[in-house]
């Protein structure tokens, strides 16, 4: 009898150790920094955690009277968005702050939000964020989230490639452009001016909200948008390409896979289109391509049309159950909104701020990975289309709409050559 309770009771001991370490994705859960007002933090990237421990080192240097303890949960990606909407639809459990990943942001807007409307301190900084990446967390004129990044589209070339095909990246204006100058990148190289995602969206969602007016797979309105004559014309140029042989599909489906940064490692493609934040996945997986990529604008569709848009995110919100809501509103409008904060997300996590004020700062051309690989101009370009960054249209729609794509849109289109009009209306009769 007492070998069999000292077997449960060790049972239990190896079953509570379990537990502890899978809270936290990995690492320990619960880790807090600072002393003072204690804040709950969760999120679903590590590197999340360590920029906010870190803010909260420098909020509680800045604010002495009002310390905090910010005690940071790390989980797997699915499983920290479904325990947090079930923990605020009970009304019990959730955090002070957390992070929502763009995709899911919609489901906690449904209905009243449970999340704390941070306009207070939003509007005193907002003529220096780039307003698209506000509006994706709003609803009926509150913000409900505050981002990292501005998340631009930008274009990136291998210089090598274009000067042996003597192309003049500068000279790429329009996507007509482009079109000219992979053909002679094929013609005298034999390497493929690009590639295109057939399992994701990052080649075909900055085509589509670039261009101007209403342009996305939704209208402002949140009307189903997919059948529009700017997604028919994106669609039609990147098959037109793939016909060509100008540009390929990307190995694994996506610009993520190991198969297509080995691609791109070895010089496969001439050129991808995918958000600034990409820069860590050249910096990370494609070493070899150290100074020879160079970040230009992307294409436009027509001569002073918008060259660039904002893609992806993650909103960190306040939720309604926090006891201590002005001041978790008064940290995060520290970490994501000050200036200081701003500077932060670029050297920590190498994403393009969302103070636009802070672009041409010293700091942000002080040396590391990024201005080491690509050069020190990384935000002249930034500069150079603030005013051309277009936003994307967010609802509750989004999730089902963009798994339709990922899934079957566009290996339809663009790999089974299916006629792309016929598709979409197809599509949009399945998902209204």
């Amino acid at each position: 009898m007492k070998k069999q309770l000292l077997s449960v009771f060790s049972l239990l001991v190896l079953l509570t150790a379990v537990l502890a370490a899978c809270s936290g994705n990995g690492g320990e859960a619960g880790e807090d920094s600072g002393s003072g007002t204690k804040l709950e933090f969760w999120t679903f990237n590590e590197l999340h955690e360590s920029f906010y421990k870190d803010m909260a080192d420098r909020w509680n240097k800045a604010n002495p009277d009002k310390p905090i303890q910010l005690v940071a949960n790390v989980y797997p990606y699915d499983d920290m968005h479904n325990k947090l909407l079930v923990a605020l639809q009970s009304g019990t459990g959730a955090p002070d702050i957390a992070d929502i990943e763009l995709n899911k942001f919609p489901n906690f807007l449904k209905g009243v939000p449970q999340l704390v409307a941070l306009n207070d301190v939003i509007e005193p900084e907002q003529s220096n964020v780039v307003q698209s990446r506000l509006d994706i967390y709003s609803k009926e004129g509150q913000y409900y989230g505050i981002d990292f990044h501005v998340g631009a589209a930008v274009i990136y070339y291998n210089k090598e490639i274009l000067d042996e095909a003597g192309v003049n990246p500068d000279d790429i204006k329009t996507w007509a452009d482009f079109e000219e100058a992979g053909k002679q990148v094929l013609d005298r190289t034999g390497v493929p001016m690009t590639s295109l995602e057939t399992a994701d969206l990052w080649s075909l969602w900055p085509q589509v909200a670039q261009a101007p007016g209403d342009a996305d797979f939704q209208t402002a309105a949140g009307e189903l948008n997919i059948t529009s004559p700017d997604m028919l014309k994106a669609l039609n140029f990147q098959r037109n390409l793939m016909e060509q042989g100008i540009a390929i599909a990307a190995p694994g489906g996506n610009h993520h896979s190991e198969e297509y940064y080995g691609l791109m490692n070895d010089g496969g493609t001439a050129s991808v289109w995918m958000p600034m934040w990409y820069m860590g996945r050249f910096t990370d997986y494609m070493p070899d391509l150290k100074g020879k990529m160079v970040i230009k604008p992307m294409p436009a569709w027509e001569e002073g049309q918008p060259r660039s848009a904002g893609m992806g995110g993650t909103g960190t919100a306040v939720t309604q159950t926090s006891k201590h809501q002005d001041l978790a509103k008064q940290f995060l409008a520290f970490s994501k909104l000050s200036r200081e904060g701003n500077i932060e997300i670029w050297k920590q996590l190498g994403f393009d701020p969302l103070r636009s004020d802070v672009w041409d700062a010293p700091e942000l051309r002080e040396s590391n990975k990024f201005t080491d690989y690509f050069g020190s101009d990384i935000f002249d370009v930034l500069t150079e289309v603030k005013d051309e960054i277009e936003g994307v249209n967010i609802n509750e729609k989004t999730p089902a709409i963009s798994d339709m794509f990922r899934t079957t849109a566009l290996v339809r289109i663009l790999l089974d050559k299916e006629d792309p009009g016929k598709v979409l209306n197809e599509i949009a009769g399945q998902l209204k």
